[in-house]
């Protein structure tokens, strides 16, 4: 006769497998009470495969709640038992990870903070042999995939056989649309380099708001990831952490419902996965190129000043000139033609002059 543990443990492995699979749950684990709500309603959805809570918390700055710590594992371990939904923490040390394994923690996931860091991995992995648990990678913060791909061999080569990917979006320079730019190419390219991992969506922390939670997991579906990781709190205006990025367990069931999910040919998500990394690299160019043509009008309005309070004209031709020359060497160089540089030269500077125009007659 089976024990409640290995039922369980076996509930855990099918959800493993399941596609897609659907994560959801608090940023945080605040107290039990909340804790066992949102397990309670996330259930009672039939929507949800798994529970996610986070027990500590890495924050950016020292001084925000970093978490209730090992007090908040026994509250997961009840709220599985009460629900039968498979648990998964983010560790990111040997300790946490030994603390979560005692508490039955089904699924590890290691997060952004601690990908970006070798020395981190390695140490959650050493803490990882002669262990049998699925365990989760989430991307770098930084856009760098050899970082991503690092952390899957060395937690690979500590024996874990059931390895899977969260894609959670990547700082960027430029990026105003999202609290981590998706920059979806990089991820496509992950799952060409490892077509048998699973790799899943995380729009909670793409966005960082709910505006946009479910255009991020349609489009994640449409790309045929394998899930989606979505953040949910019993009163997400209140949470202790990310308070805007989160959801009502019966909003998050409407999302999921909302979603279409598609079930394209082979030959049809190649193409829709290839031609979106290619537009994914123009948005993010052309991020970047906003954000730079902004900081140049801010050295337009500061030329401006100058030119006002040394009674300087705005135009200067001599200057223009050299501007267009070096222009039209760079810009040949890389196969821009001249037409082109000029006429996009041609409405910088207008758009700089009228910068310093207002400077100078205000």
């Amino acid at each position: 006769m089976q024990t409640i543990e290995q039922t369980m443990k076996e509930t855990a492995q099918k959800t493993w497998n399941k596609r897609p699979l659907v994560i959801s749950g608090p940023c945080s684990a605040e107290t039990e009470e909340q804790v066992l709500q949102t397990a309670q309603r996330l259930a009672a959805t039939g929507k949800v495969d798994m529970l996610r809570a986070g027990i500590w918390k890495p924050r950016t700055k020292p001084g925000m709640f970093e978490g209730v710590g090992v007090k908040g594992l026994p509250w997961l371990l009840q709220a599985k038992k009460i629900t039968g939904l498979p648990t998964t923490v983010e560790v990111a040390t040997g300790k946490q990870v030994e603390d979560a394994l005692n508490f039955d923690v089904d699924v590890l996931w290691i997060g952004a903070r601690t990908t970006v860091n070798p020395f981190s991995v390695q140490e959650v992995a050493d803490a990882l042999r002669g262990v049998d648990v699925p365990v989760l990678i989430k991307n770098p913060i930084n856009p760098d995939l050899e970082l991503w791909s690092g952390a899957m061999e060395r937690v690979a080569r500590a024996g874990i056989k059931q390895i899977g990917l969260i894609h959670r979006g990547f700082s960027s320079y430029g990026n105003t649309e999202f609290r981590n730019a998706p920059m979806w190419h990089l991820a496509i390219e992950m799952k060409r380099r490892n077509p048998d991992i699973m790799i899943i969506n995380d729009p909670s922390h793409i966005c960082g708001s709910r505006e946009k939670l479910m255009d991020v997991a349609q489009k994640a579906i449409d790309l045929d990831f394998d899930g989606l990781m979505i953040e949910s709190h019993i009163d997400p205006d209140k949470a202790w952490s990310d308070a805007k990025q989160q959801v009502t367990p019966e909003r998050l069931a409407e999302m999921i419902g909302a979603i279409k999910w598609r079930h394209e040919s082979a030959e049809e998500i190649e193409f829709i996965t290839a031609l979106e990394k290619l537009r994914e690299q123009i948005n993010h160019l052309d991020d970047e190129l906003i954000q730079l043509l902004g900081q140049r009008m801010k050295i337009a309005d500061k030329i401006g000043e100058y030119k006002k309070n040394n009674n300087v004209t705005i135009l200067q031709t001599s200057r223009w000139n050299q501007i267009l020359e070096r222009a039209f060497s760079k810009g040949e160089a890389i196969g821009l033609s001249r037409e082109f540089i000029t006429k996009y030269f041609d409405a910088v500077h207008m758009e700089s002059i009228n910068h310093q125009n207002k400077i100078m007659n205000s």
